[in-house]
C-alpha cells in the first residue's frame, strides 16, 4: 500500500453528466484504488468554495444541456473561475468530454439564447448551426495527435495511441491557437470538416467524446492519475500494470466493427 492521495474534482456532478459522465470518474477511482492508492471525490457544485477547488489533484467535467450548461456559467465566475484557471495553467490534469469543453474556451452561441461565454481558457469557439443542422451522432474514432501527450501515451502503448467514443453533439467547435488533441480516423470530431478531434492544453483533455470514454480507454485514465500524482508530488510516479484483457477485447471488437486497424501493439 501507498499512502499516495488522489482527490479526484467532479465538477456539477447534478448539473453536468447527461451523457454517463460519472464513468469516468469510477474509472479513475477504481483504477487509482486497485493500485493501492487512497481517493476521495470532491463534488464541485454551487456549494463548492474556492478552498476545495485548490484541494483537487485531477479534475473531470462532463455534458449539460444549454439550460444547465449556463447554470453553471453563471456560477463559474470571478474567484471559483480564476482559482480553476490558476489550476490547470500550473498543470493539474484534467479530462473535460462533451459540453465541458465549451466552458473551458471563449463561448458557447446556442441554437437559441444568449451567447454563453467561457473561461478563455483554450483558443476556440463552439457554435451551434441552427436546429435544422444535422447532430453529431455516432461512435468516434481518433489517434491522439498533440505531440506531448501523444509521446507519453506511445511509451505506455508501445505503439501510436488510438481512442475509441461515442459522440452526440449539436454545436461545432472550432479551434484557435491550441493543439488539436487528435486526428479524426472515423465520426466527426470537432466540427465535422476539419479532421481535428478535441484540444489538449498543459494537461487538460477535452474532448466531445462522452462519459466511457476512460472506461474504453483506460490508458487516457493512468496518464491522468500518472500526471496527477507527478505534479501533486514532485516526483517521478509510475504505476504498476493492471490486467487490462477484459477492455482490450471490447476494444478490438469496436475496432472491427467500423472496420478500423486495431493497434496491436497496445496490448504489450
Amino acid at each position: 500500500m501507498t499512502n499516495h492521495q488522489l482527490t479526484i474534482g467532479w465538477l456539477y456532478p447534478n448539473l453536468m453528466s447527461t451523457y454517463g459522465d460519472r464513468g469516468n470518474v469510477i474509472c479513475l477511482r477504481q483504477r487509482a484504488q486497485w493500485r493501492g492508492y487512497e481517493v476521495q471525490v470532491m463534488p464541485l457544485d454551487q456549494q463548492a468554495s474556492v478552498a476545495d477547488i485548490h484541494k483537487v489533484d485531477v479534475l473531470v467535467g462532463g455534458g449539460a444541456q444549454d439550460r444547465q450548461q449556463e447554470i453553471v456559467m453563471r456560477d463559474l465566475r470571478g474567484a471559483k473561475a480564476e482559482a480553476l484557471r490558476e489550476k490547470i495553467e500550473a498543470g493539474m490534469p484534467g479530462v473535460f468530454t462533451c459540453g465541458s469543453p465549451q466552458l473551458l474556451g471563449h463561448y458557447y452561441e446556442p441554437a437559441l439564447g444568449q451567447r454563453i461565454e467561457g473561461l478563455g481558457l483554450l483558443d476556440m469557439v463552439s457554435k451551434h448551426p441552427g436546429f435544422d443542422a444535422r447532430r453529431c451522432i455516432g461512435n468516434v474514432v481518433f489517434e491522439v495527435s498533440a505531440s506531448r501527450l501523444a509521446g507519453d501515451l506511445e511509451k505506455m502503448l508501445n505503439s501510436p495511441p488510438v481512442v475509441i467514443g461515442f459522440e452526440n453533439h449539436g454545436g461545432r467547435t472550432y479551434l484557435g491557437n491550441v493543439e488539436p488533441l487528435g486526428r479524426v480516423l472515423k465520426g466527426y470530431g470537432n466540427n465535422g470538416e476539419d479532421g481535428t478531434e478535441g484540444a489538449f492544453y498543459r494537461n487538460a483533455i477535452a474532448t466531445y467524446s462522452h462519459g466511457p470514454l476512460l472506461p474504453k480507454n483506460p490508458f487516457l485514465a493512468d496518464w491522468l492519475i500518472q500526471t496527477a500524482l507527478t505534479e501533486k508530488y514532485k516526483m517521478p510516479i509510475s504505476l504498476k500494470p493492471l490486467d487490462d484483457a477484459l477492455a482490450t477485447q471490447a476494444r478490438e471488437a469496436m475496432f472491427k466493427r467500423l472496420n478500423v486497424s486495431f493497434p496491436v501493439a497496445a496490448q504489450r
